[in-house]
């Protein structure tokens, strides 16, 4: 038998084992499906997120004034009208301009195809068009409230997003070719990968963004040599190992949010900030919390406090004989950093010296799209349900972040994984993103209603905690702020009032890219750019109208400000064990192995101070 002979049984034994694999998925899925659904029976489905509502009201006002409706059909007629004369132009062998082009970065239409094969540029246009001008109706429409107004603006866009023709095998030329190269097993393959991803998320979809197999923390991620140092019921504390032979006398405490686990400051080497900041002179010790279930219902955001930077300062005096640290805050924990150092002022505690905020809001006056999420309803909605369970399910948590970035985090993995039938490339900072942990319910709660839905931290004597009222502007030490311009999340204009709000010598430093990629950006990556300005306006706009364009990573200009601020002060590098706590464990420690929804590492039992 040939080899051309022997091609086509090949591709229909695949095939046929590739439908078997699907049958059993499928039926087992069903089966699990239908006992659920048996279960929850008596279940009823509530418009938790208020979306209806919202475009009920909408709906109300655009037919209030349906000239205003009608204008907007009209402009998008004369639109078509122009795409379809450019159309026919270019089938007469003439070049005309795109009608409507995709924004820069927009990787939905980076295939050639879209724009140089005439029917996917037709498609492609319409589509943009169409996009335009939904969005445009539902913006103009006056007296919309505005919480109303937030829900419409975002899950309008969600809408057009999942309508984007690039979502769907017929109308995406990458697929049309793939499908034809491959006599359809590309399909095949992404009907498997969707089964297997409903699989794992248990009647959910949850989409595979990377694979986890090609990661082991310890191994090829989280790699920077430390030890676990001490340990309570929520955080374990690594001391990491000194590269230099003389460090900074301060040490350096990193407080990173328990939304999320403390690796993406140690991802691979070549982006983790905390050797290089090792390799800068500074012992560094991080906060790595434990990522809880149903026993943890009752953690407050008090116990956060104490059992945080409370016990790790304690710690840190044990280990190095320092009475005084350097601390930084990576978002949710820069929030928690600004309460520990109001309760401090407030104490007259000097134990920080100088205090740095990754992306951190103190003002939540401007909550960016989270705001979407956040409002009585949702958060009590959010409150009854993490009340049965004792937490906020990490998924939960992960698939509204990724909803900001629907594109890029949903949409370009559906057309990867199930229309092109490929598996997904292994990539750490999505393995990071993938690791989701849970939040205790009444910490949650205490952080939703007085941060977001009542913002009361910059208030003076809004929040208590640790038996004080916090008043924030009593904050002496020197502070460095680091702000993203794309940061969805922590919006930089709102991180900006937060930092105003303290009364030390602040330096407020916008970087390029968002939430995350802004943040992890090593100096040798040479990418994106920051802006400096030591001139504090009170408008953030004409900060930023007077501020200095720098090219690279903002990493070097917080070290030298860490240099002014230490004095330049050295000792003796300092080696995890020598000090009055011994090691407890290697880096990066068992709290950080529980891995939601894999093999979950049992954590060893917690020891007490």
């Amino acid at each position: 038998m040939s080899k051309e002979q022997a091609k086509p049984k090949a591709e229909i034994a695949n095939s046929a084992q590739v439908f078997a694999e699907v049958a059993q998925r499928s039926s087992r899925i069903m089966a699990n499906f239908l006992q659920r659904q048996g279960e929850t029976q008596n279940s009823v489905a509530a418009d938790e997120f208020g979306i209806a509502k919202a475009f009920m009201d909408l709906s109300a006002l655009m037919f209030a004034k349906p000239q205003h409706l009608a204008e907007a059909q009209m402009s998008m007629f004369w639109d078509y009208t122009r795409l379809w004369q450019s159309n026919w132009m270019q089938l007469l062998g003439q070049k005309t301009e795109p009608v409507i082009a995709p924004r820069k970065g927009d990787n939905r239409f980076r295939h050639g195809d879209w724009e140089n094969h005439f029917l996917f540029d037709y498609v492609k246009q319409s589509y943009l068009i169409a996009a335009r001008h939904i969005h445009l109706a539902v913006s103009k429409v006056e007296h919309l409230p505005p919480d109303a107004r937030k829900k419409v603006d975002f899950f309008t866009r969600q809408y057009i997003d999942a309508l984007s023709p690039s979502n769907f095998a017929l109308t995406n030329p990458e697929v049309v070719r793939e499908t034809l190269n491959s006599g359809g097993q590309n399909l095949l393959r992404g009907l498997n990968n969707l089964l297997a991803d409903i699989e794992r998320g248990e009647g959910q979809l949850q989409i595979s963004m990377t694979d986890p197999k090609a990661f082991e923390m310890g191994k090829n991620i989280a790699t920077t040599p430390g030890k676990v140092v001490f340990q309570n019921d929520l955080m374990q504390l690594i001391q990491f190992e000194p590269s230099t032979q003389q460090v900074y006398k301060r040490p350096l405490l990193i407080i990173p949010p328990w939304i999320n686990k403390y690796y993406i400051l140690d991802l691979r080497e070549s982006n983790s900030f905390i050797k290089w900041a090792v390799e800068q002179g500074h012992t560094v010790f991080v906060v790595s919390w434990v990522n809880p279930g149903k026993e943890y219902a009752g953690k407050s955001f008090e116990d956060y406090l104490h059992q945080g930077p409370n016990d790790a300062l304690d710690a840190i005096e044990q280990a190095t004989g320092e009475k005084q640290a350097n601390v930084i805050g990576y978002c949710l924990g820069g929030t928690l950093l600004g309460a520990a150092l109001g309760v401090m002022a407030a104490k007259k505690d000097k134990r920080f010296a100088s205090a740095t905020f990754f992306v951190s809001l103190l003002d939540f006056s401007i909550p960016g799209e989270l705001g979407v999420f956040i409002d009585e309803k949702q958060v009590e909605n959010l409150e009854r349900r993490m009340n049965e369970r004792g937490y906020l399910e990490g998924s939960e948590m992960a698939g509204t972040f990724n909803m900001l970035r629907s594109n890029d985090l949903i949409w370009s993995f559906v057309v990867n994984n199930y229309l092109m039938g490929k598996d997904p490339f292994p990539f750490d900072l999505l393995y990071w993103n993938s690791d989701s942990t849970r939040m205790p319910a009444k910490m949650h709660s205490f952080y939703l209603r007085n941060m977001y839905l009542e913002n009361k931290l910059k208030d003076p004597g809004g929040i208590s905690l640790d038996g004080v009222a916090i008043d924030v502007r009593k904050i002496k030490i020197p502070a460095y702020f680091i702000s993203t311009a794309e940061d969805h999340i922590a919006p930089w204009k709102s991180v900006y009032k937060g930092a105003r709000l303290l009364s030390g010598k602040v330096r407020f430093v916008l970087g390029g890219s968002g939430h995350i990629a802004g943040i992890v950006n090593p100096p040798a990556a040479n990418k994106y750019c920051f802006w400096t300005n030591p001139e504090f306006a009170e408008d953030p706009d004409e900060w930023l109208g007077k501020a200095e364009r720098h090219e690279g990573s903002w990493w070097a200009d917080w070290q030298a400000w860490m240099e002014e601020n230490n004095e330049g002060v050295k000792v003796e590098a300092r080696t995890p064990g020598d000090g009055k706590l011994q090691v407890i464990e290697n880096a990066p420690g068992s709290y950080v192995s529980l891995r939601l929804g894999a093999e979950k590492a049992k954590q060893k039992p917690r020891a007490t101070k």
